[in-house]
């Protein structure tokens, strides 16, 4: 596993962690082929009941490291990313996240698959798409409308503006702003409380809950081929261009 994400099993529950704060955990494509290893053995170790995402004390994620991303395959078949927003829709427990600081792109959908969010009021959200010349991913562009309704989403992902945690619980992302000191803290208890419920139950229980992951699955893919085709336009280059020489 990539020394900037770790994974530690405590109590039933899988900690799997960011460690790149001088980037602000944004993400690499080694990065994500080490969340999806963590994710393919969680998913077949009968020890774990939980998995807990976890940033660094203060900092969730900023989004997709630029430079490497444009040196990726990024959305294609196969690729690194690709294979984790699948490996994270199909995954069968329950998905807990303790959020702090910039929760940016991925930082903001991948909290969409999680059952349990906890976010402080030092937490921003945003889903920077649109103004990077490329589409929604992760199954935001399905997942978003259903759980806010259409108009609520359609304002994040079209007018890409932040938001702070309040907003985010009033819309329905999160479950709660909790306080910075021990935000970490509490997002453990609750994991450590869901690990503690019969595991079998659980786990049916929250397959149910998510019974339109195929769905979630195929948009994915939908968002993967639009985002591809986005990401070698002349406009999307311009817009990084621009972002790299800043």
């Amino acid at each position: 596993m990539s020394e900037l994400v770790t994974s530690q099993l405590i109590n039933n529950v899988l900690h799997i962690d960011f460690h790149r704060e001088d980037k602000k955990n944004a993400l690499t494509s080694d990065m994500y082929v080490a969340l999806t290893k963590a994710l393919t053995q969680a998913k077949n170790d009968d020890e774990v009941h939980v998995v807990l995402f976890k940033g660094s004390e203060g900092c969730f994620c900023a989004g997709n490291d630029i430079a490497d991303f444009l040196q990726q395959t990024v959305l294609d078949e196969g690729s690194p990313v690709l294979k984790f927003l699948q490996e994270v829709s199909n995954f069968d427990k329950p998905l807990v996240a303790g959020v702090s600081g910039p929760a940016v792109g991925i930082g903001t959908t991948l909290l969409l698959h999680c059952d349990l969010v906890y976010a402080t009021d030092k937490t921003y959200f945003s889903l920077p798409f649109v103004d990077l010349g490329l589409c929604p991913e992760a199954g935001s562009s399905y997942l978003l409308p259903r759980q806010l309704g259409y108009v609520q989403a359609a304002e994040l992902l079209l007018l890409a503006e932040p938001f702070d945690a309040a907003k985010a619980k009033d819309l329905g992302i999160i479950n709660d702003v909790v306080d910075e000191k021990d935000y970490l803290g509490f997002a453990q208890e609750k994991a450590e409380k869901l690990a503690k419920k019969p595991s079998h139950a659980l786990r049916v229980s929250r397959q149910l809950l998510r019974s339109n992951s195929g769905l979630v699955s195929k948009a994915i893919e939908r968002e993967a081929r639009s985002f591809s085709e986005l990401l070698n336009s002349a406009e999307a280059k311009a817009i990084f261009k621009k972002f790299l020489e800043k």
